[in-house]
């Protein structure tokens, strides 16, 4: 299963966001995991890897993902690594057309990004910690350095963990609002007494349109609710722990 954003359905722009659905994996792995330290076998990762990239119009030993670290840290891609040998980031920037970058995620938010008239493209892997510390910004930053305008920049939310599911701490809302006074807007108690609810998608959104960035979609769609179409860290916790798979979002510059 592939999803495509409208905003990044430009000339010379090839992306996806992918679900659990279309690959090789089986079990708890079913079906499209691209998680290599997840525990699935290797070659099904690869094999799930290479059917992502190939939808794309790309080859697997193109496809750049980092190990993640729900950090900052944005790297520029000029060359692809070994799959098992990983550079750490959580956000790839490249002007280079014969490269796909991906991140991986299992409730966080993937973000893709595209300056088409600069040539530039951007992934980003924001979870809670991420979005909190900064890797939109850093990403954006990144693509600026290698040549893009937030002006002309259009960036997609893709599928994460949905408001309604997304139940957090107060302490959690405390450590949003102490350094973010207009999150608490992103945070909801479906009742009295209730626990808050956070919208990690809603959040992404406005951390982009505040660095400038021209046009944002959020592709609106639950990661947690919709067990048959995505995998779920936070659903698989809730269901008692376990293994889980992780979906892959990513984005290149047409050949």
């Amino acid at each position: 299963m592939r999803l495509e954003a409208t905003l990044l359905a430009l000339p010379g722009i090839r992306h996806g966001f992918f679900g659990r659905p279309g690959g090789v994996s089986e079990g708890v792995f079913a079906s499209l995991n691209v998680g290599l330290r997840s525990g699935d076998a290797r070659e099904r990762v690869l094999e799930n890897r290479s059917r992502a990239a190939a939808a794309l119009g790309g080859v697997l030993d193109r496809l750049c993902v980092a190990r993640q670290v729900h950090g900052t840290r944005c790297l520029r891609v000029e060359a692809p690594w070994p799959a098992d040998r990983p550079p750490e980031a959580d956000a790839l920037v490249t002007d280079r057309p014969d490269l796909l970058l991906g991140v991986t995620s299992a409730d966080c938010a993937p973000v893709l990004l595209a300056d088409v008239e600069a040539g530039v493209v951007g992934a980003a892997h924001a979870g809670w910690r991420g979005a909190l510390e900064g890797v939109l910004e850093s990403v954006v930053e990144g693509m600026v350095a290698a040549g893009a305008e937030p002006g002309r920049i259009v960036a997609a939310v893709g599928p994460c963990i949905g408001r309604r599911s997304y139940e957090v701490g107060v302490e959690f809302r405390t450590a949003f609002v102490e350094r973010d006074p207009e999150a608490e807007r992103f945070f909801v108690e479906p009742s009295a007494g209730g626990r808050p609810r956070f919208d990690l998608e809603g959040y992404c959104c406005v951390r982009l349109a505040r660095l400038g960035v021209a046009r944002v979609q959020a592709v609106g769609r639950d990661t947690c609710a919709e067990s048959a179409l995505f995998f779920s860290y936070r659903r698989t916790t809730l269901a008692g722990g376990g293994p889980f798979g992780l979906q892959l979002s990513a984005i290149g510059l047409a050949g």
